[in-house]
């Protein structure tokens, strides 16, 4: 079961979700529509500051990842064959 409510930060509006036994939480509709959250969408969980960041793994988000490992476009090429593949199930 999950609870939410409304909380307010610096940025503005925040929703609170509590995390079930098997340390599932849920991400409000609003917010999964606004970042193209689907069924099936891979998520990457990361700390900063002490604080917990979930990012949705998204063609944009690999695009903008391009360049950063050195391999000359191979690893942003593996990676979209890999997401068709996921997308085919």
């Amino acid at each position: 079961m999950v609870y939410l409510s409304e909380m307010y930060t610096k940025g503005g509006a925040m929703d609170k979700s509590v995390v079930t036994v098997k340390g599932q939480v849920v991400i409000p509709s609003k917010l999964r529509r606004r970042f193209g959250i689907k069924r099936g969408t891979q998520v990457s969980l990361f700390e900063r500051n002490g604080e917990i960041i979930i990012k949705p793994i998204t063609d944009e988000y690999i695009r903008s990842m391009a360049g950063i490992t050195g391999t000359k476009g191979k690893l942003l090429k593996a990676l979209k064959e890999e997401k068709a593949r996921e997308r085919a199930l």
